[in-house]
């Protein structure tokens, strides 16, 4: 009754605000964005769920390198600084936060160019890419169980039939510097075949001294990143796209020190590297009656995370030694996947009928592999060898009924098969097999105006999994699946004479068998009994609103603005750490927003200046310490032309001190006291970008 309640006030709201509005619209702009992620590309106009996209000049406007620096701009978006970039992301407020042993289980999806990296997405570098969706609420019923949180989704730039040559240089503060090239263009005669290659390498120290070494460049960025695509029309109606890219990011990682500071003391710098090579074919086949899409996909990932974990050296803990600890995780992923959909065309029986319909299979099989060795002043603490191996079969079908030329309902339906096997060296074994039904029911409205309005039911799921330290008691060794039930409310259009879009929803989601993360050291003396633990004896919610906006107030001024609101509350939980209990769950700030104001005139001149912000948020399940507010101020001015263009940008240019993660725990002899220790963002950066097309 509860979600009931919620849902009917916010449709009230929506309404209201629709209806005091909509005597201003005109008709929709031309050219709008569309959503590739959907089963259909859909205009995000007529996107009947909660997504915001970035499209290629606001990656290029407010983004240099990373999907890091992005993510800022997009509302409930927050992600963990554990890594060198990040990999582990929460939207809503849902999503892991620290590497994990065992299962990969995500909440949060990442798909770039149709191959899935979810929970290995350090490879999102930003040159090339056309655009980027981030795709908010359960997504599992196109998705399946890595998208229980929400999907990003990056597609890069297509090939092209006009040849054309990009070059991009890019020269900053912190060491940084960067080249890339693009080339696209017509593969043969009759221009039925067009391929794009692309190259680019980034280096940068990474904001950190070293103390122990006199070195500035233990942090370091070293990122190389080739794609390579191939567009076949193979006949009218027939057509191939492949993408096949390899991208090697050999980071180092000596983020973290004893006094929370810039400097650090290790004497066993780390690293955090993924060389990933993956391809994606997929082969689209029109007919009157209907449309054939095959998408086939492979990928192959080494990554490593080493650190050292006491952050200090002989010196430095000098009466209060002997004292070293190191960490080092070598992984390797390999996935395959297929997937198969049939949808209608308008041609065919039920679409006569005002109804579309598509059915679909999906296979997916991944194999890891993870080797973990902890040494302990010099000798071997742990070594762990593990092999996991799950194969994913999902069966999905959606039909959408048009009840009027301006009303539909739509279903969705998704049931999907997990079934994984766990061995490692310590003779632990695992086999489970989960079952898991998702699906949405969604109802979308044109107003008269031409305001689309939107609600709609879903259910998203995620697989279930086990917790390896021996230390664990046995009744909590394995976990079951977590399941959420979304319901949604939304409203799209433009408003002002078309000089307006915006985008709105409210949210209410039902968590059960929630997943609930915590860490404790075992014993209060010993750091290396710090383990890790996930249980999902609990039930919360997630609710609040989400809005994009941008207006177009005159020929050369514009501004885009985001804001996320967000209340995440824990109901109840069997066990464990009762004090989380009617508490915010773990990195779900409040609130977070993005304004930008930019001026771009037929002279070519260009201006960007933004503030982005973010509330404090508690670091972990497993204590009460939090994170600070913060608020980012961005800069970039530059000039545009057809052939060139050059910018001066300045990031974070009051140099705010905030966090992107924090531990609370004892690493400190010889009185062993729980401290908080944090990971800072980056510092004030100044720097140019130049880009040329031939």
């Amino acid at each position: 009754m509860k979600a009931i309640h919620h849902l009917a006030v916010t449709t009230s709201l929506l309404s209201s605000m629709a209806l005091m509005m909509s005597s201003t619209v005109a008709a929709e702009q031309e050219n709008v964005v569309t959503v590739t992620a959907e089963y259909r590309e859909t205009k995000t106009t007529d996107a009947a769920f909660s997504v915001s996209v970035l499209a290629d000049d606001v990656i290029k406007d407010a983004g240099e390198q990373h999907l890091e620096e992005l993510l800022n701009l997009i509302p409930n978006i927050n992600w963990a600084g554990g890594t060198s970039r990040p990999r582990y992301f929460q939207i809503r407020g849902v999503g892991e936060r620290s590497q994990y042993e065992g299962a990969p289980n995500p909440s949060v999806g990442i798909v770039i160019d149709d191959i899935d990296f979810s929970g290995i997405g350090m490879v999102a570098t930003l040159f090339d890419t056309q655009q980027i969706e981030v795709l908010r609420g359960p997504q599992s019923s196109r998705y399946g169980a890595n998208a229980l949180a929400g999907l990003i989704n990056i597609k890069t730039n297509d090939p092209q039939k006009d040849t054309q040559l990009s070059t991009q240089l890019l020269l900053a503060e912190d060491n940084n510097w960067s080249t890339a090239m693009s080339l696209t263009g017509a593969l043969n005669e009759e221009q039925s075949v067009t391929g794009l290659f692309s190259v680019q390498q980034f280096e940068a120290d990474g904001y950190r001294h070293n103390s122990f070494f006199n070195l500035d460049d233990t942090n370091k960025r070293d990122e190389f990143t080739s794609r390579g695509k191939i567009h076949w029309q193979i006949a009218d109606n027939l057509q191939l796209a492949a993408t096949t890219l390899l991208i090697d990011l050999d980071n180092g990682y000596d983020s973290w020190a004893i006094d929370n500071s810039l400097t650090t003391l290790s004497d066993k710098p780390g690293k955090d590297s993924q060389r990933s090579i993956a391809s994606s074919a997929r082969l689209t086949l029109d007919t009157p009656a209907f449309q054939f899409v095959s998408i086939s996909t492979f990928a192959d990932s080494d990554i490593e995370h080493r650190f050292d974990g006491d952050w200090g050296n002989d010196d430095s803990w000098g009466v209060n030694g002997p004292y070293d600890f190191t960490s080092d995780t070598a992984r390797n992923r390999s996935t395959w996947s297929q997937e198969f959909r049939l949808l209608s065309n308008q041609d065919t029986a039920l679409s006569q009928n005002n109804i579309d319909w598509l059915v679909g299979l999906y296979m997916l099989d991944l194999e890891e592999d993870n080797d973990i060795v902890e040494l302990f002043n010099g000798f071997v603490y742990r070594d762990l060898s593990s092999a996991y191996n799950a194969t994913n079969s999902a069966v999905f079908g959606e039909l959408t009924q048009h009840l009027s030329s301006k009303t539909d309902l739509t279903l969705g339906l998704r049931f999907e098969q997990r079934d994984a096997e766990y061995t490692d060296s310590s003779s632990l074994k695992f086999s489970p097999t989960d079952n898991m039904l998702g699906g949405n029911v969604t109802l979308r409205h044109y107003l008269d105006s031409g305001i689309m309005t939107w609600a709609s039911v879903s259910r998203g799921y995620k697989a279930g999994g086990f917790n390896l330290s021996l230390s664990v008691p046995e009744a909590f060794r394995e976990y079951d699946p977590e399941f959420l039930i979304n319901y949604e409310v939304g409203l799209k259009g433009r408003f002002l004479e078309q000089k307006l879009l915006l985008s709105a929803s409210l949210f209410y989601m039902d968590r059960k068998d929630m997943q609930i993360s915590t860490s404790s050291q075992l014993d209060p003396t010993d750091p290396l009994t710090f383990i890790f633990l996930v249980d999902n004896a609990a039930s919360g919610y997630n609710k609040g609103l989400e809005a994009d906006l941008q207006y177009q107030w005159s020929d050369d001024w514009k501004i885009d603005a985001s804001v996320g609101m967000l209340s995440t509350k824990v109901e109840s939980l069997e066990g464990g750490d009762q004090t989380l209990v009617g508490r915010d769950q773990a990195h779900a700030p409040a609130y977070n927003f993005s304004l930008a104001t930019e001026y771009r005139n037929q002279q070519g001149w260009f201006g960007r200046l933004s503030i982005n912000g973010k509330d404090d948020f508690y670091y972990s399940n497993s204590h009460q310490q939090k994170s600070t507010s913060y608020q980012l101020i961005n800069i970039k001015l530059g000039y545009e032309s057809e052939q060139w263009s050059a910018y001066l940008w300045g990031k974070n240019i009051s140099n705010e001190k905030y966090f992107v993660r924090g531990f609370f725990f004892a690493n400190e002899p010889p009185n062993w006291e729980d401290k908080l220790y944090t990971n800072q963002g980056n510092p004030r950066q100044f720097g140019i970008t130049a880009r040329f097309i031939f």
